[in-house]
């Protein structure tokens, strides 16, 4: 490649990578205010933009003529970016912002999705369980009342037909049994039991 056909080349790239900043610039510039980033992120950012800029310039200048600077160099960039915000930055500033848009209602869409086919019937499935589990305890419970309602009677039978041999087994072990406190373990069995029997009925 002869001397003028490279300096042409290498300031129709100057060119292109100076439209290619701008675009970079706005995109970066609307996405900071769309998405509202703090203002003390705002220089950091900056920073790291001037700074992938430098790598890129210098990057497509050494791509295109080995990184010798001359002044077509910056002639070329200053046409790309003079003719970017003349020509392309509302257009492309209008696409970057129905892409945010977009992807904002994609977004939206799915968590809409997510919430009406997973959180919902997991919401729903859960309260008919609650109910499923309540309804089931309280008819345990009906159930159980009416057992235990059924048996009184046989209960209260067997109690009586006991009485006797609890008496008679109390005098014959005597003194023992007041060592071992049976006496009261049994009263705090029968008083719990009368006890529960009262709570239920």
């Amino acid at each position: 490649m002869t001397s003028l056909s490279l300096q042409f080349f290498t300031m129709g790239m100057m060119l292109l990578t100076g439209i290619g900043l701008g675009v970079i610039f706005d995109g970066y510039r609307v996405v900071s205010n769309e998405l509202r980033f703090p203002r003390w992120s705002l220089p950091v950012l900056d920073l790291v933009y001037w700074l992938a800029a430098s790598l890129l310039v210098f990057r497509v200048l050494y791509a295109s003529n080995y990184g010798e600077v001359r002044a077509y160099v910056f002639i070329g960039m200053l046409i790309g970016i003079l003719s970017y915000y003349w020509l392309l930055s509302k257009p492309v500033i209008r696409i970057v912002k129905w892409l945010i848009d977009a992807v904002r209602a994609m977004i939206g869409f799915s968590i809409q999705t997510f919430d009406l086919l997973i959180v919902k019937p997991i919401i729903l499935l859960y309260r008919f369980i609650r109910v499923l589990i309540g309804f089931g305890t309280a008819l345990t419970i009906f159930l159980l009342k009416i057992v235990l309602q059924l048996i009184r009677p046989f209960w209260l039978l067997f109690r009586f037909l006991l009485s006797p041999l609890t008496r008679l087994l109390w005098r014959w072990l005597g003194p023992h049994a007041a060592k071992l406190n049976l006496k009261e373990r049994w009263d705090k069995i029968t008083s719990s039991v009368i006890k529960l029997w009262r709570r239920l009925f």
